[in-house]
């Protein structure tokens, strides 16, 4: 029976599409050819939605393939608003359990017409996953679109199975190659070994030899030498810089006797005993000590040693002398420079209360000469009075001596002198400031409010220095209020006792108070808010304080002005009555 086509030209049309196809089908190995297992299903995955003209194609692989994730989705450039997520979830639910059954016709989850979908296995059962394409086309699918997909899908699963192989193959290759190149490696790692421990030992010798040279050159730097003393037999080894220190010459043998010899006299005793000490106890030990050398110059030096036993459990002490003597000589040049500073700074403040000092002075002398006038007039009257002349001379003997206790506290403020540590009252040290500075306070309208604890203990320190350090704040609070004309220029002086036996000492102004961001700066030296300070004053200030073991700080009042304040320790169980 002859068939009859309806359109001969449509069908020849669709049948050279279909042999153009299958040709480009049987391209992909040549395009597969080397790639990766994820390129091989994507690179499918676009070939067939371009090919036959599909709204779009889904793969599941029932193990991931390398880095291939289990699930992949391609869709129509049309169709791009339609997520891949929800494609998977509708394939899955058409599939059901059965993944070579499918419906030919389901909703359309990309347009109105309903979409055709078929499935075709990857294996021959499927063994590998399976893929499913759709497409709104009601010819969908012809005969020759099932046979194009089915050799796509035969072909992708050789080309899935020769990356298998190939990744394989290279998985084999490298370890082959890996087992030869540690084979290669523990047949070479003897003499590698060998060449390294000579290397190591090469290394290891100029090291200890470059170290030995910048132990010297650091001693010598620093001019501190070690030293080794084994006890039991006296031995003493000696680095180069000690025999440059103690100036004996390299290499001739040292004794006990020998290194005593070169030591300061009245330091010799005090290094016998700890000579003693060190053969009996064994421990640690660590002195200041003298030199007196040859030409008469003197060298001080700190020795530190660590006691050890050797490998025989003998006593031995291993240690460094440290030659400080250019340290202490720019330490006793720095304390006199700071001595000298403060003196400056006393005799700065002279003249701010020069009006004060004459004051002082003037009353006694006025005295002075008042009483010698009336004892005078006493004598030679018609009838002298000599009980009024014998009164009046014992008035001017006390002015006199009035005018003579100024006169020495002045000279006590500003004397160059050594200092000298001793217990004091604090209180009386401030009043005796206070009676110096009153009149000068006065003539600048400053209300003066002493409020000075009954109970403080002695404190021990410079009485010179500790009111240097008090006048300079008195004068610095007072100079803060010069400018003050809408309140009183109230000036609090208050000493306390502190916990943990400690006095304080506290000057409180109603000034214009300084700047918080500028308090770091207040105690820097040549700092000043003032347009003819110096600067030193409150720095000067600080280090007395310090060096008294105590601190000094200001802080902003609550209401105007500033408070200055510095604590200093106690004597230790003292008090005043």
């Amino acid at each position: 029976m002859e068939v009859q086509i309806e359109d001969p030209s449509g069908e020849i049309k669709h049948l050279r599409h279909c042999i153009n196809d299958l040709i480009s089908v049987l391209g992909l190995p040549v395009i597969w050819s080397g790639s990766e297992p994820f390129q091989i299903i994507r690179s499918l995955l676009d070939t067939l939605l371009s090919m036959l003209r599909l709204d779009f194609v889904y793969v599941r692989v029932k193990e991931p393939i390398g880095d291939a994730p289990t699930e992949m989705v391609r869709v129509a450039q049309s169709r791009e608003q339609v997520r891949s997520q929800e494609i998977c979830e509708l394939v899955n639910h058409w599939l059901g359990d059965d993944h070579l059954k499918s419906p030919r016709l389901v909703r359309n989850p990309l347009g109105d017409d309903e979409l055709s979908i078929v499935a075709v296995p990857f294996g021959l059962q499927g063994e590998i996953g399976i893929i499913v394409v759709g497409a709104q086309r009601r010819d969908f699918p012809r005969q020759t679109e099932r046979l194009v997909l089915s050799m796509a899908a035969n072909l992708a699963v050789l080309g899935l199975q020769e990356a298998r192989l190939r990744s394989e193959q290279k998985g084999v290759a490298s370890e082959l190659d890996r087992r030869v190149a540690q084979r290669t490696r523990e047949l070479g790692h003897a003499n590698v070994e060998l060449r390294k421990e000579i290397a190591e030992r090469q290394r290891v010798e100029a090291q200890l030899r470059r170290s030995e040279a910048f132990l010297a050159e650091a001693q010598q730097l620093s001019r501190t030498g070690s030293f080794c003393w084994r006890v039991a037999t006296d031995e003493i080894t000696w680095s180069e810089q000690l025999y440059n220190t103690f100036e004996f010459e390299l290499g001739t043998p040292v004794t006990i006797e020998r290194i005593i010899s070169r030591v300061h006299p009245g330091d010799v005793p005090m290094m016998n005993e700890r000579v003693e000490s060190a053969r009996t106890c064994g421990e640690d030990f660590e002195y200041p000590h003298r030199l007196l050398m040859p030409d008469g110059s003197v060298k001080y030096l700190i020795a530190i040693a660590h006691a050890s036993l050797d490998a025989e459990g003998r006593l031995e002490y291993i240690g460094a002398v440290q030659d400080v003597t250019q340290r202490r000589l720019s330490e006793e040049a720095l304390a006199k420079a700071q001595s000298e500073l403060a003196r400056v700074a006393r005799v700065t403040s002279l003249g701010v209360f020069t009006a004060s000092i004459a004051h002082e002075v003037n009353q006694p002398l006025s005295g002075i000469i008042t009483n010698a006038s009336t004892c005078l007039r006493m004598l030679t009257a018609d009838s002298p009075n000599l009980d009024g002349a014998r009164e009046t001379a014992r008035r001017t003997i006390r002015d006199g001596n009035r005018a003579s206790e100024v006169i020495a506290r002045l000279r006590a403020l500003f004397s160059k002198k050594d200092i000298t540590i001793e217990a004091l009252d604090l209180n009386e040290a401030v009043r005796e400031v206070i009676a110096l500075s009153l009149s000068e306070l006065q003539r600048h309208r400053v209300i003066l409010r002493p409020e000075l604890a009954d109970d403080l203990p002695l404190v021990t320190g410079d009485r010179v220095q500790l009111q240097q350090v008090i006048l300079n704040l008195l004068w610095n609070a007072s100079d803060a209020m010069n400018t003050v004309d809408d309140r009183p220029r109230d000036l609090l002086i208050r000493t306390e006792r502190e916990e943990g036996n400690w006095a304080r000492f506290s000057v409180k102004d109603a000034g214009l108070g300084f700047d918080p961001q500028h308090m770091n700066k207040l105690f820097e030296a040549f700092y000043t808010t003032k347009n003819e300070g110096m600067g030193i004053g409150l720095s000067v200030s600080r280090s007395i304080i310090e060096s008294h073991q105590g601190r000094l700080w200001a802080a902003q009042n609550d209401g105007p002005g500033a408070t200055f304040s510095f604590s200093i320790p106690c004597r230790p169980d003292t008090k005043v009555q």
